[in-house]
């Protein structure tokens, strides 16, 4: 019966790896959730392997996953800070699939997004996981 790998293990190697693949240009979305979600990166790199969704890894990192229809990311900008609620906007555009996938961190733990864009980062963090377990590169 085998673990998952943690960056406890062997942490130079793992880490390394797992920051190369993070930052590859597709993960650029990813990486900057994560950065706003977790400064721990070996709590988050323990998730990433221990979960096995997007809403999951959330879940696991202390945060809800919110869906709405609709960001009008430039209204978020007015309402950062404790009275509006949000803690950080996260305005990602994916400029192959020509889509806007915003993400709202929020005060309350939650982080609100659209359907489209928890879709899509629900695939990349599975490409990431897999990346992660087979050692492979994305080639998007």
């Amino acid at each position: 019966m085998s673990s998952a790998p943690s960056l406890s293990t062997n942490p130079a190697p793992l880490e390394q790896r797992f920051e190369s693949i993070l930052s590859q240009a597709p993960f650029a979305g990813l990486k900057a959730i994560f950065a706003a979600l977790s400064a721990d990166r070996e709590a988050l790199y323990a998730a990433i392997l221990a979960t096995n969704t997007y809403e999951e890894l959330l879940a696991r990192l202390g945060h809800k996953l919110v869906l709405t229809r609709q960001i009008h990311v430039q209204d978020c900008y007015d309402r950062i800070g404790r009275q509006g609620g949000i803690k950080a906007v996260l305005p990602y555009y994916d400029i192959p699939t020509q889509s806007s996938l915003p993400t709202l961190v929020n005060f309350d733990s939650s982080l609100t997004t659209t359907p489209k864009a928890a879709a899509f980062f629900a695939a990349l963090l599975s490409e990431l996981k897999k990346q992660l377990q087979s050692g492979t590169a994305i080639g998007r």
